[in-house]
């Protein structure tokens, strides 16, 4: 099993901030993000990479 480094997170124009989801790469990452943005929603979607040592 491949481990899902990769998160999606939805930005909303007050700065909270909403994990979308998880992924094992980050052009799968990048394709979640393009489709959700192509909706046409004002939001910002942020690709950032989990800490796999952090607790």
């Amino acid at each position: 099993m491949s481990e899902l480094l990769w998160v999606v997170v939805r930005q909303d124009d007050n700065g909270n901030r909403y994990r979308v989801g998880r992924y094992a790469t980050r052009e799968e990452a990048e394709r979640i993000a393009d489709a959700l943005d192509a909706r046409g929603h004002k939001q910002l979607y942020i690709i950032e990479r989990i800490d796999q040592h952090a607790s």
